[in-house]
């Protein structure tokens, strides 16, 4: 996080409930089987939950899954899950309180503890946590961050930091890779590879923790990227498509949903379908033409 926090969209550009109800009813029709809140935050969403039900209404019923700091997640994972809600990933990146302050500027450490335990108590299910490691930031505890995970259940998946900071100050040198990670777990532990190099489409590499049962995923999205078999696609705040994390391109439904067109699903259709079918075939990091993207994380989805 900014120490200056982040520009907010303005309130007419983003999309109503109900719209962001019809893009997913739409999706759903054409054969989108998951549907996943991200953010920003989305439990600052004040109807998340009506959001979530009218979701899990529809036909074929999709899996709702949630991206979140965990903030405010323990007054609201029981109600989330009453409405439908199928599972939740929650981002922690230390286990050291006042190291969580300086990273997010928010004293809130316990919080996200608290949210993470009262999910657990709930039908979500699993419930993964989410940590970039950072070179010289919070690259001493991995180790650390797998054993409590497996202490209390939870689902660690670890994300090379990726370039879509809102200070556009992102060096590959200061990012763990994927190798380096695997390698420092190593010391602790036992991984042994259960996807084989074939994952699909799911971003993580799983491996097995001391033979199991327990997991541990790599999602290195810099490094071992998985565009080639990537099937998402994004749908902004502010009601723009995105095939790709590090598009630089969207296409906006947004003026297609308040028009008085008589086609409206078509045409958002239409829509959908181009953007899926302008997916490249990688992001180009490293590359000499890459181009980070405008849209830092924050206002992408993750």
């Amino acid at each position: 996080m900014p120490p200056e926090g982040l520009p907010w969209i303005p309130q007419p550009e983003i999309l109503t409930d109900d719209e962001i109800v019809q893009v997913s009813r739409i999706a759903v029709a054409h054969g989108i089987t998951k549907l996943r809140l991200t953010g920003g935050e989305p439990l600052l969403r004040p109807n998340l939950i009506d959001i979530v039900g009218r979701m899990s209404k529809l036909a074929p019923r999709p899996d709702i899954a949630l991206t979140t700091n965990g903030i405010g997640l323990a007054h609201l994972a029981a109600p989330l899950a009453a409405a439908g809600l199928t599972r939740v990933n929650v981002s922690l990146d230390t286990l050291q309180p006042e190291r969580f302050k300086e990273l997010t500027h928010r004293d809130r450490f316990n919080d996200v503890i608290a949210g993470l335990f009262a999910a657990k108590a709930t039908t979500l299910a699993p419930i993964k946590v989410n940590s970039v490691l950072m070179r010289g930031v919070n690259d001493d505890e991995a180790p650390a961050l797998l054993r409590w995970a497996i202490e209390n259940d939870f689902r660690l998946r670890f994300i090379e930091q990726m370039p879509l900071d809102a200070q556009h100050g992102w060096q590959r040198e200061t990012m763990l890779t994927a190798d380096q990670i695997i390698e420092d777990l190593s010391h602790d532990f036992l991984l042994t590879p259960l996807t084989k190099g074939e994952r699909g489409s799911a971003p993580a590499e799983e491996f097995l923790v001391d033979s199991g049962p327990a997991t541990v995923g790599i999602i290195g999205s810099v490094t071992r990227p998985f565009c080639a078999d990537c099937d998402r696609i994004r749908l902004t705040a502010d009601g723009q498509i995105r095939n790709c994390l590090f598009a630089t391109e969207e296409d906006s439904v947004r003026e297609i949903l308040r028009s008085e067109s008589a086609d409206i699903d078509e045409r958002v259709a239409a829509v959908l379908f181009g953007s899926v079918l302008k997916k490249k075939k990688g992001h180009g990091i490293g590359e000499p033409d890459f181009v980070q993207p405008i849209r830092p994380m924050s206002a992408i989805g993750g």
